[in-house]
Formats: C-alpha cells, structure tokens, sequence
C-alpha cells in the first residue's frame, strides 16, 4: 500500500497545476495534452476593410470600417465586445502610471455602429473595451457584418501612438476591434492600462489611408499602389530596393521637401493588403527620409523580405537601421528561431516607443550604435513571439517577451561575439533581476501579467522568461532544442497558444517528461543562488534559490591546475535542492560558474 501511494504522489507531483477554466479547455477537447490543439479548437476570426483620413498637422483621424465576423466558437454571443485601446488617453481611464495633461484627450467616439444593417447606439461611456448588446444573437458557426465610423485624436505625448512631431503621426490600435473571445476566458475585456501588452484575433485586411500630397505612409501590409501614389522616380527606386543587397535611399530629405516623391494631387490614397495577421499599424510622415533594400531569407526558394527605414533626417541610429535589419531577418530566418521570417516587410519607423507591431518596429534614436542594434533586434524578434504565434500577452507577457529576449542575446553573439553579448545580457537582464532587493521578482513567472508589478512584471516577462528558455536549452542541447522549438511554433502558428500547450509541446516533440523543469521554473518562487561545500574527497553543490540552472564545476588541484566540467539543469532533476560529486583529495579550490546565471550571493560559490 505505501509503495502504491507513493507512486501516486509522484505521478501527481509531475502534473502542472491548472487553473480551472485552462483545466476546462482541456476537458473539452479543445486543446490537447500532447501539446496540439485538440480536436473541438476553434478560434474566431474577422475580414477588415478599413479608411482612415488625417492631415497633420490636425490630430484628428477619421475612420470607417466594414468588419465581416465569423463566430467559430460553440457559443452563441449576445453581444460583443469593442475594444478600443487608443481610450487609454482618456481622462478617466486607468493607467498604470504617471502622464502628462500632453496625454490626454477625449478618447475615441463611434459615430456609427450598424450591424447585419440595423443601426445600433454604441455607449461612448467605456475605457480600452466596452460591449454592445446584440437585437439578434450570434450564433455558433454563423457571420456577422458590422459597419462602424470613429475618429479620436492623436496624444501630444507620443508613446506607442499618437504624434511623433508636428507633421508626423503613429496609427496603432487606430480602429476599434472586436477583441478576442476565446475558449479558456471568454471575451478579452481586460483594461488596456499602457504596461501589459496586447491580444488579438488573426484577421484579414484591407486598409486605405489617406492623407494630403508630400506625406508619406508606411506601415503593415502589401503597398498595392505605389505607381499611383508615388513619382515615377521614386516608384522605380522602392522596386528596386525589394531586391538590392545594399541601403537605397529611396527618397531624400531635399526631395521630401520638395514635392518630388507623392504624386501631386491634393489628397492621396495608400493602399494595403495582408490577411492571417494580428494587427495593421501605419506611420505617416511629410519629412521623414526613406530608405530601403532586401534580405535574403532562404537561399533555396531565393525568397526576400524588403526591409525599410523611416526617420527625421537628424537621426544618426536610423541610417543604419536597413543595414541592421536585412542582416537579423536573414539570422533569425536561419538560425534562431530558424523559421523564415513570414511576412513581405519590415519597417523601421522614427518614433519613441520601442515597440514591435506587425511588420513594424517603432523605436526612438538611442544615439548608441550597439544599443540601436540590439534594440531593433529585440522588437524585429517579437515577429514570432506574438505574431507569429498569436500569443495572449496581456496575460502572459512570458510568452513574448521571453523569447525575445533570448532571440536577442542569440542574434548578440552573431553581430557582436560571446563575450560581448554575454556582458551586456548579464548587466541588462540579469542584474536587474537578481540583484533587486525587493521580494516580488521571487512570484512564479505564470503568474498572470496583469496581476504583478515592478519588478515582479519584468523580470517575469524578460529576465527570468530568458534565462528558463536558455536553460532548457542547456538542457536539451541546441538540435533537440530546436525541434521542440519548432514543433511548437508550427503547431500553433496563426493560433493562440496558452502555456500549458507549450509545456506539452515540448515535452511531446523531446519524448520527455519535462514537466519537473517546467515545474521548478514557471511554477515556483525560486531564484538563483548555489552554494559549494566540500568535505574530504568530496564536494556538494547546494541549491539554495532552487532554480534549475546549469553551471560549470571547476576543480583547481594542488598544482594550480583547473579542470572545468559543465553539468546541464537535468542535474537537478532527482534532488532539486543538492548534488555532490567526488573530487580529488588534495585540491586548492572548488568553485561553481554559472555563467549567465548570476548567483544572488556569489560569495559562497568557491570553497575557503
């Protein structure tokens, strides 16, 4: 009987612990413990067609949209759900910290919500998301058409949106959106409050944006009309540079200026396409200069990528920006993550948020080369992780923030060497998490987004995230690595993927049982921090922040001479808390390296 109920306890200790909605989803059949969506996965879904207008330098963007929803769920809906993040500049909408009077405004006003052609009355009373009842319900596996018109104002005070400077402008979150109705939470209905990030449904676009003659737009999508919208010169120049191996400026400070690169009429219309995608963000500029060329993304197919360059002409970050980008969507298609970069464009565009979008960075002028670099990396990796995977990071910023942070120090060591990029990880990641003295870093990195703070939010979301990626790397070794890797990201590609899905993803693509990691790193309050003890012939590592780190064993014997040996996180996996290895009898020194893994007290990692 004790053997029975022992092995019962440790059958159980290896079961990850789920909250009960995740546990419900999983009871469903709609997603699977062999890590893939079950066989009831559903995920719903819209057709855009979208027009904005603006004209700095106003502020105000005008907006009319036609949305066909598909309700793919099992559900009937009763109502929807608008979500409207530009509503974070409201005055009395909540924010997750201080803001000038600069960054607020009114907030955005549907004029007109028709739906299946009947005119309904939108409540304007509501923050980043508000619902609308329904005069006849949706149901489960039916269409509906929606037709709404807006406009808000742009902030003064430009973060992830608003005005860069007088005559340029940043549209993200533009356009009110249904937002996500899933089948673990329902409606996404969380308050957007300028730290956690976003959620969306994979969508179809198509978006026209209209501005005055001399301004330029960029941004997400297929360009359909740049013979229509652009001079001939500068036309032929943007089609040469799809293909170029080097930065084309397309078009010139002078030449912006001077009424040489939009057609001269008063009004022009861009035009752009993209379907499967989780967003469409735009910038629009009078005088920003333009440059462009291509990145080879798989030599096989001869397949690219055109990669452009929006920025005022003062910028020195930015005239490398090109450059920078054809190299890392070249590297992260071939190496890490090693999936080619799926989409015709990348833009980087001048502004002051450092932040990805599909299809788009928008980053400010850091004024280091080496820090722009890594910066653009960073928000360019985000492509997989939250685009490519359509990723809840408003609940689990892990999820997104994680991986780019490694993509980032992995493409680090590509550009500027180990050793380098090794240092910056360290002094940038690492010490602003181990070295807190605050006690909320320690709160399981599961730990929903939305309910840490400080540094429980960064170092959940970065550092921490980072460092249980790199050591599961450690511990699989990079081929095996890769595969999970890869299993995962094709399995859930255009999807929306929870963490327990990549959990049993990779332990289905690894044929093992790697829940005690996943256990010991996303579920627990461990930190960083080994400790070395030796007794005659003998030294025992202890674990004494119980995170499951690899570390280098390092043996100086009594001649003066070391022998090093590395020892993966599998090292743990028997007893998480010590492991004692024999050593010679007679030794100056034993110490514990950890490399990227800085130790909380790196006082005790040698022997007296």
């Amino acid at each position: 009987m004790l053997i029975v109920l022992l092995a019962a306890t440790m059958a159980a200790a290896q079961e990850l612990y789920q909250p009960r909605n995740i546990r419900k989803a999983y009871a469903a059949g709609i997603r699977s413990m062999t890590g893939a969506p079950g066989p009831k996965y559903w995920q719903n879904k819209g057709r855009y067609d979208i027009q904005f207008k603006l004209a700095p330098p106003s502020r105000t963007v005008t907006g009319n949209e036609t949305i066909v929803y598909v309700n793919n769920s099992p559900d009937t809906l009763k109502r929807l759900c608008i979500r409207m993040n530009t509503n974070l500049h409201k005055y009395q909408s909540p924010r997750s910290g201080y803001h000038s009077l600069d960054f607020l405004d009114s907030g955005m006003v549907i004029q007109k919500f028709i739906y299946n052609g009947q005119s309904l009355t939108f409540n304007n009373d509501v923050g980043t998301a508000g619902y609308i009842n329904l005069p006849k319900p949706l149901l489960a596996g039916d269409s509906a058409k929606i037709a709404i018109s807006w406009q808000y104002n742009l902030s003064r005070e430009s973060g992830r949106e608003g005005m860069i400077d007088s005559t340029t402008a940043f549209l993200a979150y533009a356009y009110p959106r249904i937002a996500v109705y899933d089948d673990y939470n329902g409606w996404d209905d969380i308050p957007h409050t300028d730290r956690a990030e976003f959620y969306n449904d994979f969508n179809d676009y198509t978006v026209a944006v209209t501005v005055p003659k001399n301004f330029v737009v960029w941004g997400t999508g297929d360009l359909l009309n740049a013979a229509e919208v652009l001079q001939p010169a500068i036309a032929q120049r943007l089609k040469a540079s799809y293909t170029a191996d080097e930065t084309i400026r397309v078009a010139t400070l002078q030449e912006m200026l001077g009424g040489k690169v939009t057609a001269q009429r008063d009004w022009n219309t861009w035009k752009f396409a993209v379907n499967h995608i989780v967003d469409v963000t735009y910038g629009v500029s009078d005088h920003y200069v333009w440059d462009a060329g291509s990145a080879l993304l798989d030599t096989a197919t001869g397949r690219r990528a055109s990669m452009q360059a929006a920025y005022n002409d003062t910028a020195t970050d930015f005239r490398k920006s090109v450059e920078f980008g054809r190299f890392a969507l070249g590297w992260f298609s071939n190496h890490w993550p090693g999936i080619a970069y799926p989409y015709p464009v990348m833009t980087a565009f001048q502004g002051y948020a450092d932040m990805e979008y599909p299809m788009m960075v928008n980053d400010g002028n850091v004024g280091d080369l080496d820090f722009a670099q890594l910066l653009q990396d960073h928000e360019m990796a985000h492509t997989y992780f939250p685009f490519y995977m359509g990723i809840n990071e408003t609940r689990y910023a892990f999820m997104d923030e994680g991986w780019a942070t490694t993509f980032e120090y992995l493409i680090g060591i590509a550009e500027k060497g180990k050793e380098a990029a090794d240092n910056f990880y360290k002094e940038f990641r690492v010490k602003r998490y181990i070295g807190d003295p605050s006690a909320e870093e320690d709160q399981p990195i599961i730990s929903m987004s939305t309910q840490v703070s400080g540094m429980g939010y960064g170092s959940n979301s970065y550092g921490k995230a980072s460092l249980a990626y790199l050591a599961v790397k450690d511990l699989l070794g990079d081929a095996l690595f890769k595969k999970a890797l890869h299993h995962y990201m094709h399995t859930w590609n255009g999807k929306h993927p929870i963490p327990w899905d990549f959990f049993n993803c990779f332990n289905t693509a690894t044929g093992k049982n790697l829940n005690w990691f996943w256990q010991n790193w996303f579920f627990s309050n461990n930190y960083i921090d080994l400790a070395v003890e030796t007794v005659k012939g003998k030294v025992t590592v202890r674990n004494a922040g119980g995170f499951a780190i690899p570390f280098d064993l390092v043996v100086v014997d009594a001649g003066g001479r070391e022998t090093r040996r590395h020892y993966t996180p599998a090292v743990w996996e028997k007893n998480p808390r010590a492991v004692t290895f024999p050593v010679p009898e007679r030794i100056q020194q034993v110490r514990v390296e950890g490399g990227l893994f800085m130790d909380a007290t790196p006082g005790d990692n040698a022997s007296k």
